[in-house]
């Protein structure tokens, strides 16, 4: 990689200085200067395919005056300006928050966590040894807003923010009462109809979406009967569960058309039935639901939470 000669630029009162001065190099690397004094060091290691490799360290009396997020700034300019690279990433200790905060305000988005081998597991297949711990990894593109616009701020906010599985499901009963479950090809119990919400999807058109598709059948939510936070479960992280009322249809099992991966077929249940079909949280909360004339109930893991009983 061929590489400009020794420059420096500044951002205010920070400046990074280029240290190395080798003409053929795969590292770049930068000192950082603040109010005059050496003040920790910015790199890029050039990786194939026009990506970028960043990190940095700033000095301990120099932090908390934003001369990181200003270093990192100016490095990934020159990342791109002068280095003609399209994409820097970066990795950092997901506990680290002063370090992901500074990847932010760089306009570095989340992109994800790169899980490392715990302890006892094997070590990696290329023969190298693994890192012992989980990093965040970050990114930013050529093409990404300037870090100070307001669409770089609301990008970089919008990958860090955490996200909560939503859920939405039908409860359909018929004229004897009895509630509509299906049997599922994936799992041992019997469960409501609907499933994940998709990106940018309401809890309301999904469920619709997801009856059109498992069933082949129409319906139209009349009111959201409960909100029912899941805690974390056989392995799923938590979620919540938005129960829409899709009103009373005794024919809904003669004219339902089956999706066979999803479904093996469906069932009047009584609430007995139930309790020894469906997951607890399910019995719990359709007994809960038996006894709610109106309204929308707040639940979690299918009852009411402590501080409403």
């Amino acid at each position: 990689m061929s590489v400009p000669p020794a420059q420096a630029s500044n951002d205010g009162d920070v400046v990074i200085r280029r240290r190395d001065d080798a003409a053929e190099t795969s590292v770049v690397n930068f000192l950082v200067e603040h109010q005059g004094r050496v003040a920790g060091t910015v790199e890029i290691k050039h990786l194939d395919d026009g990506d970028g490799e960043l990190s940095w360290a700033v000095l301990p009396e120099h932090r908390g005056h934003g001369v990181a997020a200003r270093a990192v700034r100016l490095m990934i300019r020159y990342a791109f300006d002068e280095l003609g690279l399209h994409r820097v990433v970066a990795f950092t200790d997901p506990h680290d928050g002063a370090s992901l905060r500074t990847a932010g305000r760089a306009g570095l988005r989340r992109e994800g966590l790169v899980r490392a081998p715990k302890e006892g597991e094997p070590e990696s297949v290329v023969g190298q040894r693994p890192q012992r711990h989980d990093r965040v990894q970050l990114a930013r593109l050529s093409t990404d807003p300037e870090p100070t616009t307001r669409d770089s701020f609301i990008g970089v906010l919008n990958a860090a923010l955490p996200t909560k599985r939503v859920i939405a499901q039908g409860l359909i009963r018929n004229s004897a009462k009895e509630i509509l479950l299906c049997e599922l090809t994936y799992k041992q119990e019997w469960d409501l109809p609907g499933g994940v919400v998709d990106p940018h999807e309401s809890p309301a058109q999904a469920v619709v979406r997801e009856v059109r598709e498992e069933l082949q059948v129409e319906v139209a939510p009349q009111s959201l009967v409960a909100v029912n936070w899941l805690p974390s479960w056989r392995g799923w992280d938590d979620a919540m569960l938005c129960v829409f009322d899709l009103g009373v249809d005794d024919q809904i099992i003669e004219n339902a058309r089956l999706e066979p991966r999803e479904l093996r077929a469906l069932h009047w249940c009584t609430l007995e039935e139930v309790e020894h079909r469906a997951a607890g949280y399910v019995t719990r909360m359709l007994r809960r639901l038996a006894h709610q004339a109106e309204g929308t109930a707040y639940l979690e893991d299918g009852a009411d939470p402590r501080w409403q009983t």
